[in-house]
């Protein structure tokens, strides 16, 4: 019972991590339709930046995240702006070559600013809690416990505010969003702010307890294109749903099939349940 309970909270903290990260990719996918392939490398940026935060410039935790959300942000401005908008109206291929280019080219960057070498990253939060023979770190439980604020947030934003809504009016008709004066450039822009922020607090909650690298954001980005479309691509309670599903599928998978096939765990489930709906688990009414 104690493994099981142990395996659940696991799978809590990693489902989080992986829904902020779907989160992100699943706005701009909505609004814009863009796969943005170079969404793992906003993740690994948002790691370098808060680890170089904290020990060059001796910031605090929680100011290091701050600020690594707004330069990851703001890179996603200009990658949006400077690579996505000129291709809005090529084809379809286009803007997927050029995401896996910009993905190439940041890994690439990172590898000479900061070196290949994996790095850890202090944390003010690393003390173990003994609950009731569970085995817990304040760091989990401060990744479980953001990751539902911020998604309580964001919906609060996307509901509540007229921001919110426009972007919501964007996802769901384009053409309409346009006839009632939205602003499609300001929409695109805030939504990878947005989308690169929700990256790098992922990266900088989940990186204390694994390890900052190059190439650390390559299998979440595979498993966050798992997640949108297990969740139906576009939907963002699927992606949040997707992610802790994926997550406690993983965590029980290790502890109870092998720990060796638990990153194998995330397509034999998107292969199970899309033959069962092909559509996703949670499809927006009136999409295919």
């Amino acid at each position: 019972m104690e493994t099981l309970l142990q395996q659940l909270f696991n799978g809590l903290t990693v489902g989080s991590v992986y829904s902020l990260v779907a989160l992100g990719l699943t706005l701009v996918f909505g609004i814009l339709h863009i796969p943005n392939f170079a969404h793992g490398a906003l993740y690994m940026l948002g790691g370098y930046v808060t680890l170089t935060m904290m020990t060059s410039l001796g910031l605090h935790y929680w100011v290091a995240i701050l600020l690594s959300m707004l330069a990851v942000g703001l890179i996603a401005v200009l990658m949006e702006r400077l690579i996505f908008h000129p291709l809005k109206d090529a084809p379809p291929l286009q803007d997927k070559i050029a995401a896996i280019g910009i993905l190439l080219f940041l890994e690439a960057l990172a590898q000479f600013i900061w070196g290949a070498e994996y790095k850890t990253m202090p944390t003010p939060y690393g003390q173990v809690i003994e609950i009731g023979g569970l085995t817990i770190t304040l760091q989990r439980l401060l990744i479980v416990a953001a990751a539902i604020v911020i998604m309580i947030g964001l919906h609060l934003f996307l509901r509540k505010t007229m921001t919110g809504s426009s972007i919501i009016a964007m996802a769901q008709n384009r053409d309409g969003a346009f006839l009632v004066g939205i602003n499609a450039n300001k929409v695109a822009m805030l939504t990878f702010l947005i989308s690169g922020a929700l990256a790098a607090i992922a990266a900088s909650l989940a990186a204390p307890i694994n390890l900052v690298s190059p190439g650390m954001g390559h299998l979440v980005i595979l498993k966050a294109f798992v997640i949108i479309i297990l969740g139906g691509m576009g939907s963002i309670p699927g992606a949040i749903m997707g992610g802790y599903i994926l997550g406690f599928t993983e965590s029980l998978g290790a502890a109870y099939i092998s720990n060796d096939y638990k990153d194998l765990i995330a397509f034999v489930l998107l292969v199970l349940i899309l033959s069962i709906k092909p559509q996703g688990l949670f499809v927006k009414e009136g999409h295919s």
